[in-house]
C-alpha cells in the first residue's frame, strides 16, 4: 500500500479504479484548476465480476475502507470505473434525430453488439461527434455493463457511504487524464497486471477499445518458468532488466509483448485504411514501467511515449518524486476524478 495526503479542501471528488490486482484512488478538488489532494494504491485480490458475490463485495469494501483511511480521503463524492473486460462498447454512426428517437435507435442497435438481453444490462450512450458538413449523421459511443457488475460496485460504495456521481469505462478516464482536450489520433496501451487494454483515440474521442488477457503477471510467469525461479524473484528480475536488448531477458518476455504489439499493428492498419495519421502511442499502467518497453514498440514507426496523468493537474512539489514512481498506475483514478 502507498498513500499520501497533499492538501485539505472541500467539495472534492475521488476517482476509484478497482482493478484485477490493485485498487487505486485519487482525490481531486476542482477550484481554479484541478488539484490532486491525495492518492493511494493497495493490492486487492478480490474481483468484482458478474460471477462474484457477497464475499467479494464485503472484502473489497474492507480493503477500500482501509485505503481511504490511510490516504485521508475526505469526500463521499466519487466516480468509479468499470473494467474494460466486463464492459461492451461500440461506436455507432446513426442518422441525427431527437433524443427520444435516438434512445430507441441505440437500444435497437445494441441488440446487434451486446450478447446479453437488454433487461440484463445497464445501457448508456454518449454523442461523440456530428457530421459538421451535412449534420445528417452522428457518432455514438455505446456502453453496456451487466447489471450484476453494476450492483456489486454500488454495494461496495454503499458500505462506505459513498455517492457515485457517475460510472464509466476505463478508456474514457484514460483519455481525460492523458489526452485532455487535445484533438489527437493515438493508441493508448494500458498494460495492467492481468490484462492489457488497447484504445484507439481519433480526434480526441474514443473510437475502439480492445482487451487482451495478457499483462505484467503473464510476463512474470514466463520469466519464472524460463529461469526456473520463484515468482517473487521473477518479478524483481522483470523490474530490474525489462526488455532491454543488452540483457538475457528479452527472448523470454518478447512472446508476451508481441501479442500486444501485433494487436497494435492491426489498430494502426485501421487508421491507415482511413488515411488518418497516428500522432503517437501512449504507454500506461504498471507494465509501462518495464525497462526498455518504449524501444520495443519503436519499430512500429510511430512516436512512443509514457503517459503523464499529472501534466494537467496541480500537486505538491514535495511529493513529485514519489508521484512519478506511481503516476502510470494512477492514470485511470485521476481521469475519473477529473470528470466534470
Amino acid at each position: 500500500m502507498f498513500f499520501n495526503n497533499l492538501f485539505t479542501k472541500k467539495s472534492s471528488v475521488v476517482g476509484i479504479d478497482i482493478g484485477t490486482a490493485n485498487i487505486k484512488v485519487a482525490q481531486i478538488a476542482h477550484v481554479n484548476e484541478p488539484v490532486l489532494e491525495t492518492y493511494g494504491m493497495v493490492n486487492a485480490p478480490y474481483v468484482l465480476g458478474a460471477s462474484h458475490g457477497a464475499e467479494a463485495v464485503e472484502k473489497t469494501a474492507e480493503i477500500l475502507k482501509r485505503l481511504f483511511d490511510k490516504a485521508g480521503i475526505t469526500t463521499n463524492q466519487c466516480v468509479i470505473s468499470f473494467p474494460n473486460s466486463s464492459v461492451f462498447t461500440s461506436v455507432l454512426e446513426l442518422p441525427n434525430m431527437d433524443e427520444s428517437e435516438m434512445t430507441s435507435a441505440v437500444e435497437f442497435e445494441a441488440k446487434k453488439y451486446v450478447p446479453l438481453a437488454l433487461s440484463d444490462i445497464d445501457l448508456s450512450w454518449t454523442v461523440l461527434s456530428k457530421d459538421v458538413l451535412s449534420g445528417k449523421t452522428v457518432k455514438i459511443l455505446l456502453t453496456a455493463v451487466p447489471k450484476q457488475i453494476t450492483q456489486n460496485y454500488l454495494a461496495v460504495l454503499g458500505k462506505l457511504g459513498l455517492k457515485a456521481q457517475a460510472g464509466e469505462i476505463e478508456a474514457l478516464a484514460l483519455i481525460r487524464s492523458l489526452i485532455g482536450g487535445e484533438k489527437l489520433n493515438c493508441v493508448i496501451i494500458d498494460i495492467g497486471s492481468k490484462a492489457t487494454s488497447l484504445n484507439i483515440v481519433e480526434n480526441g474521442f474514443l473510437r475502439l477499445s480492445r482487451n487482451l488477457n495478457v499483462g505484467g503477471e503473464t510476463i512474470t510467469q514466463k520469466i519464472s518458468e524460463s529461469l526456473r525461479i520463484s515468482l517473487p524473484r521473477a518479478e524483481q528480475f522483470k523490474k530490474d532488466f525489462g526488455v532491454s536488448s543488452s540483457t538475457f531477458m528479452p527472448e523470454t518476455i518478447k512472446p508476451v509483448l508481441n501479442i500486444i504489439k501485433n494487436e497494435v499493428k492491426q489498430l494502426l492498419m485501421i487508421y491507415q485504411s482511413q488515411n488518418v495519421r497516428v500522432d503517437k502511442l501512449v504507454l500506461v499502467g504498471g507494465g509501462a514501467f518495464l525497462p526498455g518497453i518504449s524501444d520495443f514498440f519503436s519499430d512500429l514507426k510511430v512516436k512512443v511515449e509514457l503517459g503523464n496523468p499529472l501534466k494537467n493537474i496541480a500537486f505538491s512539489q514535495d511529493v513529485e518524486s514519489i508521484l512519478k514512481r506511481y503516476n502510470l498506475n494512477l492514470a485511470i483514478a485521476i481521469g475519473l476524478a477529473l470528470r466534470k
